[in-house]
């Protein structure tokens, strides 16, 4: 059983609502470190409606292992224009003023580099919720279990299709707060349809550890789809697609137009009430 952590309070309204959450990815630093406080800030009021319960803040990283092309580029325009691990501080201050629950995606180098205790710190202090850690497993996490809980952060870890049941459980009891589970085997990016795979791996989880919540991620870019999956999951997470409306606008020379980011957002939120 993955224990209750800081996302749980979001994860109970929204079953009391008898919905899904919607967790929203967003880079820090993209289009630029201000621009993308804002993005974030459009992701939890898009102006029409509900946004996302939690901003998902990604950490630009030169060597990413589960990014997709969307996303690295976005992390690659980023990394040029000068965004730094500290930048994160503020995008996660900025998303819990924003009324959202912030939690970070990040690549363990970059923690490491950091100094893990001085990270759960400083983002617990930011008013950060949880860490998703995609290359950081359970057994190598000797001097992260600690730090996260000295200073109350949720340890996400995640599990894939091709997890056993032995990793499923080991992962689930390790983590705090909810399982971040791959819909498919691969890196992120819009899909035109959803995997099945998703649900099964639910259904898995469910079995080996009934009280566990788990968000589905990658492939998602509208809200049929998040209505699709949010009718099995407790969570659907969106990356590439709100990502995408970002660097349309980058590339059409309006990177400050989040029209189609709120669009998108508001389609989203209405998905995961659809069920």
């Amino acid at each position: 059983m993955t224990a209750p952590g800081n996302c749980t309070p979001i994860f109970d309204r929204a079953a009391a609502e008898e919905r899904a959450v919607f967790i929203g990815y967003l880079p820090v630093g993209y289009p630029t470190v201000p621009g993308s406080l804002d993005a974030m800030r459009a992701l939890v009021d898009p102006g029409d409606g509900p946004g996302a319960d939690i901003v998902e803040i990604g950490i630009p990283y030169s060597d990413p292992m589960m990014d997709g092309a969307t996303i690295q580029r976005a992390a690659t325009r980023a990394l040029e224009r000068g965004v730094r691990v500290r930048d994160v501080l503020a995008a996660t201050e900025a998303v819990a003023a924003a009324g959202a629950t912030p939690c970070v995606m990040s690549y363990w180098n970059l923690i490491e580099q950091y100094g893990c205790d001085a990270f759960a710190r400083d983002f617990a202090n930011a008013g950060g919720a949880g860490v998703i850690t995609p290359d950081l497993t359970p057994d190598e996490a000797d001097e992260w279990t600690p730090a996260t809980d000295a200073h109350g952060v949720d340890r996400i870890y995640l599990v894939a299709p091709s997890s056993t049941d032995d990793r499923i459980k080991l992962t689930a009891d390790a983590a705090r707060g909810w399982l971040y589970a791959t819909a498919v085997m691969g890196v992120t990016g819009a899909r035109d349809t959803t995997s099945e795979a998703g649900h099964v791996l639910t259904q898995r989880i469910r079995r080996i550890s009934p009280d566990t919540r788990v968000g589905i991620g990658l492939g998602v870019s509208d809200g049929a789809q998040a209505a699709e999956i949010g009718a099995y999951a407790d969570a659907v997470i969106v990356g590439s697609a709100l990502v995408r409306t970002l660097i349309d606008a980058d590339d059409t020379g309006r990177p400050d137009d989040l029209t189609a980011l709120r669009a998108l957002t508001s389609d989203l939120a209405r998905g995961v009430r659809a069920r």
